[in-house]
């Protein structure tokens, strides 16, 4: 009688302790916001467990449509419409600028760093700004885009 006791106590204790864990299990999603992406690459890949992370694929200048670049020649305005272009994304999944943790922006000319602080500050007016790590490399994924940048991002899970 006592070994049965004892076997209720521990398989109580079991499933009180390992069924949250287990409801929290994480679950990894990838979407297609643009259909030029298809096939190519997700543009965004999301996590979900005590939070959901999100993860976006490079953002720059392309065009949601075609994927043609836009303000070919225009730093500043392909830096805002990429901005733009991430808060889009992120609303999509429940989130906002705040939720970003994580920022890798990539130029090709190390003088456009002043116009990417000024722009970074524009996107994320009011909240704190993420992690960020800036590079300059010889080119980027598609001709004429001078900007590019990587996302990671938290946000509450619903």
């Amino acid at each position: 009688m006592n070994n049965i006791i004892k076997s209720v106590v521990f398989l109580v204790f079991g499933l009180t302790c390992c069924l949250p864990a287990y409801a929290q299990q994480l679950e990894k999603k990838h979407f297609h916001h643009n259909e030029w992406t298809k096939g190519r690459f997700s543009e965004a890949v999301t996590v979900s467990g005590p939070g959901k992370w999100v993860f976006l694929a490079g953002v720059g200048a392309e065009a949601e449509k075609d994927g043609s670049i836009l303000h070919v020649g225009d730093f500043a305005a392909q830096c805002k419409y990429a901005y733009e272009k991430i808060g889009k994304v992120l609303a999509a999944h429940n989130g906002k600028m705040s939720d970003v943790v994580k920022l890798v922006t990539y130029v090709v000319d190390i003088k456009d760093r002043d116009a990417m602080n000024k722009c970074r500050a524009e996107a994320f007016k009011g909240v704190e700004l993420p992690v960020h790590t800036f590079l300059v490399i010889s080119q980027l994924a598609r001709p004429g885009m001078l900007v590019e940048m990587d996302v990671i991002a938290v946000v509450p899970a619903k």
